[in-house]
């Protein structure tokens, strides 16, 4: 059974930084594309980053663009996503996802994503 648990979250001042951590095990990690999404207070899941099974393919929403950074290690089966100059609005639940279809490209639909972390919360304060 594949599982994938997330940490890191927290609340932050605006402006401010944190490093998102999801392990994956029971799994073939190396061969996930993996991706962050996140689901902000009564809005619907978004998208917000992905990453290829070797890394050379990265993908994010224009609004986190220069701002988040993710990042896979496959030797620990963990995948990042690196957040800095936090904005009131990024306050959301982040989730992390696993895609095993081995698609070409960095998918952002929910419903193609295989697995999914139980999310950690992250609130900004303005």
């Amino acid at each position: 059974q594949v599982q994938l648990v997330e940490s890191g979250g927290g609340s932050v001042q605006a402006g401010g930084s944190l490093i998102l951590s999801c392990v994956t095990s029971g799994g073939a990690f190396t061969m996930y594309t993996m991706a962050w999404f996140r689901q902000g207070p009564g809005r619907e899941r978004e998208f917000v980053a992905g990453i290829g099974q070797s890394g050379d393919r990265i993908g994010y929403i224009d609004s986190v663009k220069g701002r988040f950074t993710i990042s896979r290690d496959n030797a620990k089966n963990t995948v990042y996503l690196q957040m800095k100059n936090l904005e009131p609005e990024d306050t959301a639940d982040y989730y992390c996802a696993a895609d095993h279809t081995k698609s070409l490209v960095i998918r952002i639909k929910e419903f193609q994503y295989d697995y999914w972390g139980q999310g950690t919360r992250v609130t900004v304060s303005s």
